[in-house]
């Protein structure tokens, strides 16, 4: 069985059709979206194509999804006061212009997709041909929003990954892929399908038997232009930033040095 590994969609719709048209040639079996498939500029247009997908597909959340539950929460009335959830690192309320395309997003999803998103579990275990057992998180087994990279020291991650008694974790949150031992336990980040940190275009992971980083190009110029169509608040700096001229790795790694492994 070979398995595909999609993270951090977030509602590029154009970056997730060009890597389903590479899955459909690449022999998988089942597919798990590893969490914040929103927010971002095609929430219901994404959400939709992945739950009519032919193939068996699994879903964990992350922590676009919860927060994208805590305002949804909020609106119907649920509960009462300020949303608590951000979904940020440090639970800090995140700059205003994050904040409005949170709430745009969750108003684009209220009522038809919140049940569905509020039935994702925070982990996944499956047995794959080659590698055994392998567990899927958004980002650390115990948290959504932890930050570890390639860079992280490994006497910090033992403690988290020790316990585990799996051969391989798959991982996101932080949008650059990554594959290497933590202890005896081997930790692949998946990167990001829709809003990738370095070169751009869609990363992704093929499983089974081997481990195999995938990058799959597209038409940036084209799927810029759908996402500026779109009414995302942020639709502008998402085409520039996220499909066209991506921030690159070594300037994020650098920013995410000081919040590594922060409660």
């Amino acid at each position: 069985m070979r398995v595909a590994a999609l993270y951090d969609i977030h509602g590029n719709l154009p970056a997730l059709e060009a890597v389903l048209q590479d899955i459909r040639q690449a022999n998988v079996g089942q597919i798990v979206v590893g969490g914040d498939v929103v927010p971002g500029p095609m929430p219901r247009e994404t959400l939709t194509r992945l739950l009519d997908l032919d193939l068996p597909t699994h879903f964990i959340y992350g922590n676009g999804e919860l927060a994208i539950l805590a305002i949804l929460a909020q609106i119907a009335g649920a509960r009462t006061g300020s949303v608590t959830y951000w979904g940020t690192t440090s639970g800090a309320r995140p700059p205003e212009n994050i904040v409005e395309t949170y709430r745009w997003t969750a108003a684009q999803l209220q009522s038809e997709f919140e049940p569905v998103l509020a039935r994702w579990p925070k982990t996944l275990q499956l047995e794959i041909d080659g590698l055994g057992q392998v567990l899927f998180c958004h980002s650390t087994p115990r948290s959504e929003t932890e930050v570890f990279t390639r860079l992280t020291a490994e006497g910090r991650l033992l403690p988290l990954f020790e316990p585990l008694q799996v051969s391989m974790l798959v991982c996101g949150h932080t949008h650059m892929q990554f594959d290497r031992m933590i202890g005896g336990t081997r930790v692949v980040n998946a990167g990001s399908v829709g809003m990738p940190f370095g070169e751009p275009g869609a990363y992704w992971l093929l499983l089974g038997p081997d481990v195999r980083l995938r990058r799959t190009l597209y038409d940036f110029t084209q799927a810029a232009e759908r996402i500026r169509g779109t009414e995302y608040p942020q639709a502008e700096e998402f085409a520039v930033q996220s499909v066209l001229t991506p921030p690159s790795e070594e300037k994020m790694l650098e920013a995410f040095t000081p919040v590594e492994l922060t409660p």
